[in-house]
């Protein structure tokens, strides 16, 4: 059997949700081998799939991982935490996955404003001081 072959046979969904239940005691492994988790290396030899099969069994359970966010553009990677801390020389950086989402380019300058409970804001020098609801806010940790 050739990869593509077995590459088609992958249950999902319900399919997949009635294997598990038929298999019930069975191995990981004869479970991603039956439900067609499978692919054939380049020297012949089977490679188990289990990462594409319990995405599959976790999506037929109704769980929805997400789709990759405009931030990352498809890549894999960290999710940003919206939280900082304060860096060894007493900077605060806010990355880029921040900033590609506001908008940000090279240059946008703002002003910094201390809050009266511990909160920075950053205001963007075009916007008026008292428009306190368009302008980013950093939470103090």
């Amino acid at each position: 059997m050739t990869a593509t072959a077995l590459e088609t046979t992958k249950l999902t969904g319900a399919d997949l949700l009635s294997l598990v239940k038929e298999m019930g005691d069975a191995s990981k492994s004869d479970l991603v081998r039956a439900a067609g988790y499978v692919s054939i290396k380049k020297d012949g030899s089977e490679r188990l799939n289990f990462t594409a099969f319990y995405e599959a069994l976790l999506e037929a359970k109704g769980i929805d991982l997400g789709a990759p966010t405009k931030i990352s553009d498809g890549r894999r990677g960290r999710a940003p935490s919206y939280a900082i801390s304060v860096q060894f020389n007493g900077n605060l950086m806010v990355g880029k996955a921040y900033t590609a989402q506001l908008g940000l380019k090279p240059g946008d300058q703002f002003r910094i404003k201390l809050g009266k409970n511990g909160n920075i804001s950053l205001i963007p020098s075009h916007q008026p001081e008292n428009d306190v609801e368009q302008h980013s806010e950093l939470a103090a940790a």
